[in-house]
């Protein structure tokens, strides 16, 4: 009796839901393309261009929520009722460049894309910015009618794709590996690298526990030139997503600024996060929440710096090494606790990891610790404020097995924000 209650209890929670979605939503995609711009004092978000794609590879559960808050946030609202309806959580590089002292003094603009399930009736479409204090500041408001005859219609067929690991639930996570630098003779030599991602992302656990919540595919974009653009060497190549080292003059960085021929490039191609690998021996990389993470293939670091990347682009996790001077100003806002899981400033340290500290260890916790404590609050760097769970963590560090124990929870947490009650 109690499993048959089960059984028409979860039915009808499915049926619930799916009415749910298809109250707002058609089966398609709505890809949003931005410019950014602007400086430190003055920020703007313009609409430049929206597609259909043909269908909806993201999220059917868990619209108008998000486990993170993100440094900005795309926020859609049902026009009839003002009532909300799906958040997406991002960071951007125009975000980081922020940061710097340059966008004191001058004005940029950067790319930006997204996408959201395409909606049945007129939606109102919100850009928020999150500051140093994490307050929300409206920088675009958009009306949209999904009947505009200027919603550009894709109907051509996807890219040469190959699926190289296979989900076993009804809506999975999607992801595409996409080559970069590799021209059309490579090949060969990027889906071993792609399958080599996968091999590397399932060692470890969280990924290991819900593999089978993840389909992953891999695809064939073509470069006419071998290799990464290195400006600092001079090296300027054509690549199928023009990527480049030295963004913002930081040698490892690894960006690309062309978020639109990224999209493009993967137009009806099954993808909601995107994993680039780049064909290049130099080391760097880079990851942006809900954007893109972009490994180097052929350095000897190449295994584990993937995974790590994807931390950032997948579950918005911070990095957990620190220098004097960083892309980022690494340093905590007196009164503020940063929004990403696995940092502290100690202003709400019960917001983050407290419950998994032992009583007896110290807060913050001396360095001197690290080999008997599990998790604790270890400074990330002198003066910066910000402190961390391990010191052995993937996100901190390469020669160590795996994720520590507050990253993997904060993974584990996305995985199920994605997918929760869509297990055949």
């Amino acid at each position: 009796m109690k499993k048959l209650f089960t059984f028409v209890f979860l039915c009808i929670y499915a049926t619930t839901f799916a009415q749910k979605f298809n109250d707002y939503f058609i089966d398609k995609t709505l890809r949003l393309d931005y410019v950014f711009a602007g400086n430190t004092t003055n920020q703007k978000a313009f609409l430049s261009e929206m597609v259909q794609l043909n269908k909806w590879h993201g999220r059917t559960v868990n619209l108008a929520k998000t486990p993170i808050q993100g440094n900005g946030q795309i926020k859609v609202y049902a026009v009839k009722t003002n009532q909300l309806i799906y958040v997406l959580p991002f960071g951007s590089l125009f975000q980081e460049w922020l940061t710097l002292d340059d966008a004191k003094e001058h004005s940029k603009s950067f790319e930006n894309t997204f996408l959201i399930p395409f909606p049945k009736e007129k939606i109102k479409v919100e850009v928020l910015f999150f500051n140093s204090e994490n307050k929300s500041k409206i920088i675009a408001s958009q009306l949209i009618d999904p009947e505009d005859i200027l919603i550009r219609k894709n109907t051509k067929p996807a890219i040469n794709y190959e699926v190289i690991h296979t989900a076993k639930v009804k809506n999975p996570i999607k992801i595409a590996l996409v080559s970069e630098g590799y021209t059309e003779n490579e090949m060969p030599l990027f889906l071993n690298y792609a399958q080599q991602t996968v091999v590397n992302l399932f060692k470890h656990n969280v990924f290991n526990k819900y593999k089978d919540f993840f389909e992953i595919v891999a695809v064939k974009t073509i470069s006419t030139d071998s290799g990464i653009s290195i400006p600092s060497k001079n090296i300027w190549l054509n690549t199928a997503v023009q990527s480049n080292f030295d963004t913002f003059y930081s040698e490892r960085y690894l960006t690309t600024l062309h978020t639109k021929l990224l999209h493009n490039q993967l137009e009806n191609v099954p993808y909601q996060h995107i994993i680039i690998l780049a064909n290049t021996d130099f080391y760097g990389g880079g990851g942006i929440l809900n954007s893109y993470s972009l490994t180097t293939t052929k350095n000897k670091e190449f295994a584990p710096v993937v995974v790590h990347e994807f931390g950032h682009s997948f579950a918005g996790l911070a990095d957990e090494y620190f220098y004097e001077v960083d892309v980022f100003e690494n340093k905590a806002t007196k009164n503020t606790e940063p929004w990403e899981k696995n940092i502290t400033s100690l202003v709400d340290f019960s917001a983050k990891w407290k419950n998994l500290v032992m009583n007896e260890t110290p807060i913050p916790t001396p360095n001197s610790l690290s080999n008997t404590t599990d998790i604790g609050a270890f400074e990330g760097l002198t003066g910066n404020g910000l402190y961390i769970p391990t010191l052995t963590c993937r996100m901190k560090i390469n020669n160590t097995k795996d994720f520590c124990e507050v990253c993997s929870n904060a993974i584990e947490e996305m995985i199920l924000f994605y997918t929760t009650n869509t297990q055949k």
